[in-house]
């Protein structure tokens, strides 16, 4: 419990002086708790020696009232100042992971780990800050009851002192190996939390394609096998914990009785006194009473430790290096737009990318088109530095993005892909993203280059109207132009466009082409290529080909090549994930 106390207080930060008033307010409680029957044992021992008398009921009465009062002060003290340090605390450590999630690359977002984020946020986070944070303060208060009585014991008789001790030294020998099994146990109890938290989320994304595949049944069992093997696991854990309890309450009724037979040994040989022995009665049957609260809350205490193992995992997740301090320059005459330099990436121990070089002058188009899975989109990550490369360099007017502070280098680029996500938010407060500070003259004016200021004016609100999360409530093809909205008013000298019409209908098309031509005015572009039509104009094509450059030129030079490109052109149909129509 101490290395956990001591756990908490470093994860505390700022609120460890909180949380050690809070640790004073339980000693101070736990001293007060048992006043009552320190007066108790006053008035017995007055009425063994009749020397009770008004004046002395009347400030035993005094003293009562006063403690109850106290008492009642420092738990309501105790409670503010720890669970409210609990919800500061993880308030922080929230915009902490937040702040920790944006610096990671891609990569661990791709890699089975969204489950356990959520798991970390809705449960782990939530668990200590709700139910461990007021534990750890219940059993300070226990802890400090206990070794009060201990005292007590010891003041009526050393030998009842030493019986208590040796229980309660027993008692925690045996709770520490409970500790250790518990530990284990809670650490795999919340990894099935995560693994239930993966498939929820994974059953609720897909539900679409599981009910047009009539999986409802195959996905159902699934979930169904989760929430039993959550539910086992919790009753596993219960049932490993139960015979540790019971053989601690067997020890505590063992401890109790000894005390009561031992002082009634001394009692009776004339070495305590009646009203001792009375006192022993007052305080024997509350003597461990603490120490089995304690133990009993024990179990909570290495869920909690398990939970802050998994926060901390993600904590140190490494993130992309952020120490750049060089800036891009507004032109350079000398060097290109964008350069990638013998550039080399693999996802784990996959190559995707293997040298791959081009340069991107200013203003110009630059198309990417090939076979799906070929290491299109990953060019693009690597030039919006979502991953960093393996080798080689990308490089924005001669500068290397990697020397380049994040918040800066994002401002260089605006992204718009197939797939739009859109926040639980209003229209406006979507648009208004790409620039925080534009007017919102700057936002009217994005939504009509957009071509969506006259669809938004006819909603119920307008541009005060709310979206459902991912932009749910709006069809594709308005979300992508919103989406469109949002990189017109960023206003980035670059733009990276995953095809926007690959996946709409022909009526909206138009529009987007339309929406597009406004983004692209004056614009570096670089295109992830689905339809021919998109690429005919290109001031440069590029064929990835298995993570290779394997063509590269015009559309009028390459049609004349033999090759992937020509192949592609001359049949006019869908292959390998591109459309050419």
């Amino acid at each position: 419990m101490l290395k956990l106390f001591k756990r908490i207080l470093q994860l505390s930060g700022k609120y460890k002086g909180r949380i050690g008033a809070a640790s004073v307010c339980s000693f101070l409680e736990s001293v007060l708790s048992k006043m009552p029957l320190f007066f108790a044992f006053i008035v017995l021992a007055g009425f063994y020696e009749n020397t009770l008398n008004a004046r002395r009921c009347l400030y035993i009465g005094l003293g009562l009232l006063a403690v109850v009062v106290l008492q009642a002060v420092v738990h309501f003290l105790s409670d503010r100042l720890q669970s409210g340090a609990g919800y500061m605390m993880f308030a922080d450590q929230r915009m902490a992971l937040g702040g920790h999630l944006r610096k990671l690359p891609m990569g661990y977002f791709t890699a089975g780990n969204i489950g356990k984020i959520s798991s970390v946020l809705s449960t782990d986070m939530v668990f200590i800050e709700e139910v461990s944070m007021s534990t750890i303060a219940n059993m300070m208060s226990y802890l400090f009851s206990s070794l009060i009585l201990t005292v007590f014991m010891f003041v009526l008789d050393w030998r009842l002192g030493l019986v208590a001790t040796g229980i309660i030294m027993l008692a925690s020998l045996i709770a520490g190996r409970m500790n250790q099994l518990s530990l284990g146990e809670a650490a795999q109890r919340q990894e099935q939390s995560e693994h239930l938290t993966d498939a929820v989320l994974s059953f609720t994304e897909g539900i679409g394609v599981i009910k047009s595949y009539n999986l409802i049944g195959e996905k159902s069992q699934e979930l169904s096998d989760n929430f039993k093997k959550s539910r086992d696991t919790s009753i596993t854990f219960e049932k490993k914990m139960t015979p540790w309890t019971r053989g601690l309450n067997i020890l505590y009724a063992f401890g109790i009785a000894s005390i009561f037979g031992l002082s009634i040994s001394l009692q009776q040989n004339g070495v305590l006194s009646l009203p001792y022995l009375l006192g022993v009665l007052l305080f024997v049957f509350d003597l461990f009473g603490p120490l089995k609260a304690l133990y009993g809350e024990a179990t909570r205490l290495t869920v909690m430790d398990a939970a802050l193992d998994r926060i901390e995992s993600v904590l140190k997740e490494e993130e992309l290096p952020a120490t750049g301090k060089k800036h891009i320059p507004a032109v350079s005459p000398n060097a290109p737009e964008v350069c990638f330099n013998h550039v080399t990436f693999a996802y784990q121990d996959k190559e995707v990318l293997n040298d791959i070089c081009f340069n991107l002058k200013e203003n110009s188009m630059l198309a990417l088109v090939g076979p799906s899975g070929g290491g299109k989109s990953t060019i693009a990550n690597l030039l919006a530095r979502l991953w960093d490369v393996k080798s080689g360099s990308v490089a924005i007017r001669g500068t290397d993005i990697r020397d380049v502070p994040l918040g800066e280098l994002m401002e260089q680029i605006s992204m718009v892909f197939q797939r739009v996500y859109l926040f639980q938010d209003t229209i406006y407060n979507n648009i208004s993203m790409g620039k925080p500070d534009a007017t919102e003259e700057d936002v009217f004016k994005a939504a009509k280059k957009a071509r969506c200021y006259d669809f938004i004016m006819n909603l119920p609100e307008g541009f005060q109207t709310m979206v459902g999360e991912g932009g749910a409530t709006l069809s594709g093809g308005e979300k992508q132009r919103i989406s469109i909205a949002r990189c017109i008013l960023k206003d980035a000298p670059i733009v990276i466009l995953d095809e926007a019409t690959a996946s709409v209908d022909t009526d909206n098309e138009s529009y987007i082409q339309e929406a597009i031509s406004e983004l692209v005015k004056g614009k570096t572009l670089l295109v992830i290529a689905h339809r021919l039509n998109t690429i005919r104009e290109a001031n440069q094509i590029l064929v990835i080909s298995d993570g290779r450059i394997s063509q590269s030129g015009t559309h009028n030079e390459l049609i004349e090549q033999a090759g992937i490109y020509r192949d592609f052109v001359s049949i006019r149909e869908k292959t390998s994930g591109w459309s050419l129509s």
